[in-house]
Formats: C-alpha cells, sequence, structure tokens
C-alpha cells in the first residue's frame, strides 16, 4: 500500500453561500491524499500500472470550475469524481479551504475534509 498527496492546488472560484461570493469569487486549497497499492507500478516504472495523479489533479481543476453554495458538496462531487474515473484508489480523502471566509471577522480559512 502507498500514498499519494496533492497537496496545495489553488483555484480562484466562485462557491459560497452568499450570492456576493458567487460572483466576486474567491482563493480555494484543495489537498488530496489517495491511498492505492503501488507494488506493481514500482516494478514496472509504468503510468499505466500506477493512479495517474495529473488526471487527478484536471479532475479537481474541473470541479471546482463548477459553482457550489458548500464545501461539503465541493469535496463530494471532488470524490464521486475521482472514483468514477480513476481505478486503483483504495481511499481518498479531500480537503477543502476556503480563504479568508466572509464570517465577520478576521480568519484564514475555513476548511471541509472528506474520506472514502
Amino acid at each position: 500500500m502507498g500514498i499519494i498527496r496533492i497537496e496545495d492546488m489553488e483555484f480562484y472560484a466562485f462557491h459560497g453561500h452568499f450570492k456576493e461570493e458567487r460572483i466576486v469569487g474567491n482563493r480555494f486549497l484543495v489537498d488530496l491524499t489517495i491511498e492505492t497499492d503501488m507494488r506493481i507500478p514500482a516494478e514496472s516504472d509504468n503510468l499505466k500500472d500506477a493512479v495517474n495523479y495529473q488526471r487527478v489533479y484536471e479532475i479537481v481543476k474541473l470541479q471546482m470550475e463548477k459553482k457550489s453554495h458548500l464545501l461539503e458538496h465541493i469535496a463530494g462531487r471532488i470524490l464521486d469524481a475521482i472514483y468514477a474515473e480513476v481505478e486503483g484508489i483504495k481511499k481518498a480523502t479531500v480537503k477543502v479551504s476556503k480563504m479568508n471566509p466572509p464570517m465577520g471577522g478576521k480568519i484564514w480559512s475555513v476548511s471541509v475534509v472528506l474520506s472514502r
């Protein structure tokens, strides 16, 4: 078993509960951890035997382009899409963070973490 981590993927996107957030947009960070069996690709040195994390990034990017009201919804969509399109994933965890959320105070970020 092995772990692939794609960390601090940064996107400017238009997610949020408030209408203004979906118009003005905000910075979001996404971290993804994938557990997979790496015995075959460790031996073969062939991408076709491995989880293609370039493709995983493209999937995350596409999901971040779709507007959502909730971070939970974004995280769920990311996991749904990754499991639908990528083989060999035993477990995946995604963390979606909204930077400087409009919560009435100085807050660095708010995050949601979802695993399957």
